[in-house]
């Protein structure tokens, strides 16, 4: 079997041009960790009270936004449902970041430990770590419940983190950063947000815009070097993985916990217009990469529009 060299790789391109060098890529979100990295137990007010009349999401990012039973709801409820929401959002996000330093973990066992690849890899971890911890402690101050995906999605990340391939990681890693990350980037800038919130938010979108970086470039050098069986694995999982994602985005107990008829409100988030484009613009930078990269065909492609996430 042929083995594909760095010198290889170099002079190798797909749709979006010629691979980068992996040490270089490397190096440079090195530096830009060194110079852009957060401790949010110091950058973040935790001891500030709620502050009245502010949202804990964008109302037009809350689920049942504009739908007839969201025109039927008090402000105050609908306040409230976005205060679920955002700890919904945040419970997916811990579940997501632990899932990838997994991941993470398994991709650099074999691979050099002096290499820059792997220092920032291992940054990335601690960085996913503060994330996580970030997350858990804003849900507990917004008073709000952690929402866990449901058991079966949860076990079969279980048979995820053991026999996904590498490219497989990657692609299911940008699922889970780019579409929250798209919502996030509306909501630090956001002034009817709370303080908190949009200071959690602000952390993470600066911090994960290295990390889409870092995944992009990786899952590219992997469509273009991996056996054939290997990529087309990667285009299943990758659109089943979308899938699981689109159910679990946001967890249905939030309709009752803040008193409405659940399956009411599922079946109209699902009709709604709306939430479908939410959901489908903040997938679309994500989904065109994938198209230009070849992720996108075949059953992938397929699952991937049964997710409601890809028009």
């Amino acid at each position: 079997m042929t083995t594909v060299t760095e010198r290889d790789i170099r002079l190798l391109r797909d749709a979006l041009g010629p691979l980068r060098d992996r040490e270089q890529v490397a190096e440079r979100l090195l530096e830009s960790s060194a110079k852009h990295s957060f401790d949010p137990d110091k950058e973040l007010d935790w001891d500030a009270p709620a502050e009245d009349g502010k949202w804990f999401w964008p109302p037009e990012l809350v689920s049942l936004y504009d739908t007839p039973l969201w025109r039927k709801m008090s402000e105050e409820q609908r306040m409230d449902l976005a205060r679920h929401e955002a700890a919904s959002l945040a419970s997916l996000g811990i579940w997501f970041e632990i899932i990838l330093m997994q991941l993470l973990v398994r991709h650099i066992y074999d691979k050099s430990v002096t290499s820059n690849h792997v220092r920032y890899a291992l940054t990335e971890i601690a960085d996913e770590c503060r994330h996580s911890m970030m997350f858990a402690r804003m849900i507990r101050k917004n008073e709000a419940p952690a929402y866990p995906v449901p058991r079966v999605y949860h076990n079969m990340a279980r048979v995820l983190k053991t026999v996904s391939t590498t490219p497989g990681s990657f692609a299911a890693t940008l699922l889970g950063e780019e579409i929250l990350d798209w919502m996030q980037r509306l909501t630090f800038p956001d002034e009817r947000v709370q303080t908190l919130v949009r200071g959690v938010t602000r952390i993470h979108v600066v911090e994960e815009a290295r990390h889409v970086r870092y995944a992009r470039e990786e899952l590219r050098r992997q469509m273009v070097t991996a056996p054939r069986w290997e990529q087309e694995l990667t285009r299943i999982s990758c659109g089943e993985a979308a899938r699981v994602f689109s159910v679990c985005f946001i967890n249905p107990q939030v309709y009752e916990n803040v008193g409405l008829d659940r399956r009411e409100a599922v079946a109209q988030v699902r009709a709604s217009g709306h939430r479908r484009e939410v959901m489908q613009s903040g997938a679309r930078r994500l989904t065109d990469f994938l198209d230009d990269i070849g992720v996108l065909r075949g059953v992938g492609r397929r699952l991937w529009k049964s997710s409601g996430l890809l028009a």
